[in-house]
């Protein structure tokens, strides 16, 4: 598939996440992701007004399920996304739940192998199970903990090419990469870029970060989209 801009809405207010959504659109970002702290915060009315807000945008809720599968596909896909998102640590029958609801509300399903001891494997379990993308991730407790701790932080680089040579559906690497690193996923053939903390907000507040957004954003979409040209 052709490189795709994702910007991860990680914020607790609708508001902010609409602006943030405007600004992000006008400077060539593809797709608007409801990050998981914006779900937590206004739920599916926080969806719904994004899809009110921008009709025509693939929209991914970041659910993380883990149980209640089908239900929780269901009525994100009633309030407007177009994605969601599954863990590979869930039960199979919880993300089959979820790509049987995909199907039946037209709905792409994406595979997170969050905190899998074996990522690649993680991959594999979700793409056997039907699921339509990965999203390879290292989450942000696990990267700050270890580096706190005095050890090297882990990045979804890591391991990128060993899981995007594994599957056969697209992959997004997730997890704390720099604006250059995010740039050069589809080098290791992930052409689903994802825009979050740190590049787009501010990962402590949970805030738009400070600085020129859309010059920023305009200049990743720039280059992550050239790829494909």
């Amino acid at each position: 598939m052709k490189p795709i801009v994702q910007i991860s809405l990680d914020l607790t207010s609708i508001d902010e996440a609409l602006d943030t959504a405007e600004t992000a659109l006008k400077a060539g970002v593809d797709w608007l992701e409801a990050g998981t702290p914006l779900i937590l915060a206004e739920g599916l009315h926080g969806v719904r007004k994004l899809r009110q807000a921008f009709p025509d945008v693939p929209i991914v809720a970041d659910l993380k399920t883990m149980d209640g599968g089908y239900l929780e596909a269901e009525m994100m896909a009633k309030a407007g996304a177009t994605h969601v998102v599954v863990m590979a640590r869930a039960h199979e029958e919880t993300i089959k739940a979820v790509v049987r609801a995909g199907k039946e509300y037209d709905v792409k399903v994406m595979g997170d192998n969050l905190a899998c001891t074996d990522m690649v494997a993680g991959a594999l379990r979700l793409e056997s199970l039907g699921c339509d993308y990965v999203i390879h991730h290292i989450g942000y407790d696990e990267r700050r903990g270890i580096e706190a701790s005095g050890k090297l932080k882990p990045s979804p680089l890591d391991q990128l090419r060993d899981v995007v040579q594994a599957v056969d559906v697209p992959v997004q690497a997730v997890g704390g990469l720099s604006l250059e690193e995010a740039v050069r996923c589809p080098e290791y053939g992930a052409p689903l870029v994802v825009l979050g903390a740190p590049l787009t907000i501010d990962a402590d507040a949970f805030k738009t970060a400070k600085g020129d957004l859309e010059g920023t954003l305009r200049l990743i979409c720039d280059k992550v989209h050239a790829y494909g040209a």
